[in-house]
C-alpha cells in the first residue's frame, strides 16, 4: 500500500487505537450477541495496559488505519477460569484495521511486521488466537503461513472456542 506506514504507537495514539479496534470489532456484535459485552470489556481492559506488548500502528497519509499487539514470549496470563498461560511464542492480538482501509494490505503489513519483529527476538514461531467468524482474518493468516494449532484453542464461555494458529518462523525465512 503506498504511503502505509508502520510505527510504534506513541502515548497520544492511545485514544485513537482505542476508537480504530473498536470500530473494527464492532462488526462482530450481532454475530455474538451474548457475548459481545464481554469481548468489548476484554477490548477495553487489554489496551488500557498493553504492557509488556509492543503496540504497532499502520498510518496512511497521517491517519492511523490499523494497529496491532505483540506480546513477547513468556508473557503470562490469566484465563477465564482463573488458569495461568504463560506464551511459548511471541503472539499477535487485537489485529485492528480501520473499515474503509480493509483490503488494501494494512492487515497484511501489520502481521508482517508482527513476523519480521518474531524472528528478529529469535523465536521459532508465532501464535495468535481467532475465531470462526473472523473470516477475513482467518483468509490473511493462512495465506500467510500460519496453520491451525488446536493445542492453544481455548473455551472462555460455553459453546466458544478461541482457536490458536501458529506460524513457523524458521521454514519462512526470507
Amino acid at each position: 500500500m503506498p504511503g502505509l506506514n508502520i510505527r510504534d504507537a506513541r502515548p497520544s495514539d492511545h485514544d485513537g487505537i482505542l476508537a480504530l479496534t473498536l470500530a473494527a470489532y464492532q462488526e462482530y456484535a450481532p454475530l455474538m450477541p451474548a457475548h459481545w459485552g464481554g469481548y468489548r470489556q476484554n477490548i477495553l481492559s487489554t489496551l488500557a495496559d498493553v504492557k509488556p506488548a509492543e503496540q504497532i500502528v499502520a498510518e496512511q497519509d497521517g491517519h492511523m488505519v490499523g494497529t496491532a499487539l505483540l506480546y513477547p514470549a513468556g508473557t503470562v496470563f490469566s484465563s477465564a477460569d482463573g488458569l495461568q498461560v504463560t506464551l511459548r511464542w511471541p503472539e499477535v492480538r487485537l489485529l485492528a484495521v480501520t473499515p474503509g482501509a480493509r483490503g488494501q494490505g494494512v492487515g497484511t503489513a501489520l502481521m508482517g511486521e508482527c513476523v519480521r519483529r518474531a524472528r528478529q527476538a529469535g523465536a521459532a514461531a508465532l501464535t495468535l488466537h481467532t475465531t470462526d467468524i473472523m473470516e477475513a482474518a482467518i483468509r490473511l493468516y493462512e495465506r500467510m503461513g500460519f496453520v491451525r494449532a488446536s493445542e492453544l484453542d481455548f473455551h472462555p464461555a460455553p459453546g466458544v472456542t478461541v482457536k490458536g494458529y501458529r506460524l513457523k518462523l524458521e521454514e519462512t525465512a526470507r
